[in-house]
């Protein structure tokens, strides 16, 4: 009966939900592939849960620095939540369907996380900036009022961005075939899919990428213009050792992130290659959020004294 009515909707005018291929290209891997991404997962849960049930417990991270890495790691938390339950579940599916709303929605909370995160860690930017160019006026600049208005902002301008790229996606005609090849609802395989001229969606979609990650782009580019100009200014090694540090892990995963961003949604149509982008979309969807707590905490010292006093403090009761 359900084959049934995958097939009718297959073949009727307007398609009422689409099938996803997921990893079949790999069959004889599947549970190699399970396994993976369900530790991935479960690891990430747990090093950004961990993260910021440590910030909210620690008085000495109550700081403009570790407020923005706390709402990193929710947002860490909601962009993988996005993908990855689905995708664990459709591993034991024959059919791995999702109707055309169902799709629509996880386009829309996964590329409103994503753009969500370039904005918030455009915002760390600014942050590192203050403190390392204005340390005494830091607390002032970075003032609690402040760094909850550049949250707020960055959630608002992510997901106005990402209703508009879905509007402009899912108002498109998609008639069939409804087979995606890929593992969740994202961008170029789903216009792959449809049979209207998708032009203005495409146009649509790069000056929201250009807007969102080109503004995000320039004002980290200059602030770490000025970072290093003042750490430059720095007369001691050891000085200019700490401020770098106090940047590296924040630069680490910028780059990760817009480059891995900009390589999937800032290319014309025809260079896409689904098999090989499935690859790329399971490191910037599942890999990148796993891999933020674990670059802050390894290389904070602030991070690890905190955890060890709460490791002393099992050890003790």
């Amino acid at each position: 009966m359900r084959n049934l009515s995958i097939a009718k909707s297959w073949n009727s005018s307007s398609v009422t939900l689409f099938i996803f291929l997921g990893f079949a290209d790999h069959p004889q891997l599947q549970v190699i592939l399970f396994v993976t991404f369900l530790g991935i997962y479960l690891v990430t849960l747990a090093w950004n849960l961990a993260l910021i049930c440590l910030i909210r417990s620690d008085t000495c991270l109550h700081t403009p620095m570790y407020f923005f890495l706390s709402n990193l790691s929710f947002i860490d938390i909601c962009y993988s939540s996005a993908v990855a339950p689905k995708m664990l579940v459709d591993f034991f599916q024959k059919w791995k369907t999702i109707s055309f709303l169902g799709c629509a929605v996880q386009f829309f909370f996964f590329v409103g996380m994503g753009l969500t995160e370039c904005l918030l860690l455009t915002a760390m930017a600014y942050d590192r900036y203050a403190a390392i160019s204005s340390p005494l006026l830091y607390t002032t600049i970075m003032s609690q009022g402040f760094c909850t208005c550049l949250v707020a902002g960055a959630y608002v301008g992510g997901f106005l961005s990402a209703l508009i790229q879905a509007i402009s996606i899912f108002q498109l005609h998609f008639c069939g075939p409804n087979i995606i090849n890929h593992f969740f609802c994202d961008l170029p395989p789903i216009l792959a899919l449809s049979c209207s001229n998708t032009f203005l969606s495409q146009v649509v979609n790069f000056f929201v990428v250009v807007a969102v990650g080109g503004t995000s782009f320039l004002i980290l580019l200059i602030s770490y213009s000025y970072i290093v100009s003042a750490v430059l200014k720095i007369q001691s090694v050891e000085g200019r050792w700490k401020a770098f540090n106090t940047c590296a892990s924040h630069l680490m995963m910028v780059t990760l992130l817009f480059g891995t961003a900009l390589f999937m949604y800032l290319r014309p149509s025809f260079s896409y290659s689904l098999s090989r982008d499935k690859g790329v979309s399971v490191f910037y969807s599942l890999v990148i959020p796993m891999l933020n707590p674990l670059v802050y905490s390894l290389r904070n010292k602030e991070i690890k004294d905190a955890l060890r006093k709460v490791m002393e403090k099992k050890v003790f009761f």
